[in-house]
């Protein structure tokens, strides 16, 4: 299979997905971030690529292996999200050790971060493959809560490495506002009160 040429006709740079007008002329191609070459820049309007021809699971017609025909190269970004993000894990991987090393938090804690941490991750592994394959999308919302209740170094590591939700503005925003307000509640269930309050649930729960 030869390698056809097109002009990227738009793109949106949020959802990572745009259209490619062949050079032969005929119907636009409908091409994925995931698609696009990870050695370029980010695709825009009127950069000229090329491309193979696939189909999608719905047996529609697509672009992928998708690539600018010259230049447009670039140190990639990408590789320092993944080293901040493996920072971020493990950075406080070791807080959540060292806290509960020194008795101020206790194991079913860390247990709840683990476990938060691994649904979160399969959570946007789950929503990006729905975004490719056009399935019911998880809300926005949800992926929010999971960070908020301790899966935010699990989502940290799933935008970087699964390249989802990593990009558009709004979203960021709202996840770090989340990690701001987990790691404030954490601080908070070190403190006297914080730490009878969670015993006292724990206590309750157990006894339930």
């Amino acid at each position: 299979m030869n390698p056809q040429n097109g002009t990227i006709s738009n793109w949106n740079e949020e959802k990572g997905f745009g259209f490619i007008i062949p050079k032969s002329g005929g119907k636009t191609l409908f091409a994925h971030i995931n698609d696009y070459s990870r050695t370029h820049k980010d695709p825009f309007a009127g950069l000229e690529v090329e491309y193979f021809i696939s189909t999608d699971q719905k047996g529609r017609k697509c672009a992928v292996d998708v690539r600018p025909l010259k230049g447009h190269k670039k140190h990639s970004p990408s590789s320092g999200q993944r080293i901040l993000s493996i920072f971020l894990f493990s950075g406080f991987a070791i807080a959540l050790y060292t806290l509960f090393n020194s008795k101020l938090i206790p194991i079913e804690l860390v247990g709840l971060y683990a476990t938060m941490c691994v649904i979160a991750f399969i959570m946007y592994a789950k929503d990006k493959s729905a975004a490719e394959w056009g399935k019911w999308r998880t809300a926005e919302s949800t992926l929010h809560i999971l960070s908020l209740l301790g899966g935010w170094p699990g989502a940290a590591l799933a935008q970087s490495f699964l390249r989802h939700k990593s990009k558009k503005i709004s979203f960021r925003v709202t996840y770090w506002i989340t990690v701001f307000v987990n790691c404030g509640a954490l601080y908070w269930l070190i403190t006297p009160d914080g730490s009878l309050w969670f015993k006292n649930i724990l206590k309750n729960i157990n006894h339930g």
